[in-house]
């Protein structure tokens, strides 16, 4: 499984779609909404309190496509196995991997991606048709 930030398989036929949620462009409530969702999700799924690292690295996808697109996307978590969550955006072109400025210290941006990739199991991006789709997973123990 692809753990270097540039291809994988979305097709998984022992998952279940069980979230899938627009988001408006610009709609800075959507990130929020998408932690809630996802953590009631997580409950119902039956791994209640397990969520934080998943919960994180949603926000972050979200995120990014609110602050570096100028249009909406779609959320999609399933669960099986692992916990994947895709972010579908409609813009081509693909964010890079790199270690924020470090200048004094306090910048707020480049980190995203950074967690994403320390703390999934798995994750990576996937192009399609008028876009990309920023997707990450975790093992069912550690959601």
């Amino acid at each position: 499984m692809p753990t270097d930030g540039e291809t994988g398989d979305p097709t998984r036929s022992h998952e279940q779609t069980l979230l899938r949620r627009s988001i408006g462009r610009s709609d800075l409530r959507a990130v929020p909404e998408a932690r809630r969702a996802l953590r009631e999700l997580l409950r119902h799924w039956g791994r209640p309190g397990s969520s934080e690292t998943a919960e994180l690295l949603t926000t972050e996808l979200v995120t990014n496509a609110l602050v570096h697109t100028d249009h909406d996307a779609v959320l999609t978590a399933t669960v099986g196995r692992r916990l994947r969550v895709e972010v579908r955006d409609f813009v081509g072109q693909i964010a890079q991997l790199r270690v924020p400025d470090a200048g004094d210290g306090m910048s707020t941006h480049g980190r995203g991606l950074l967690l994403v990739q320390s703390l999934a199991d798995a994750w990576g991006v996937r192009r399609h048709g008028v876009g990309k789709a920023v997707w990450f997973e975790l093992d069912g123990g550690v959601v």
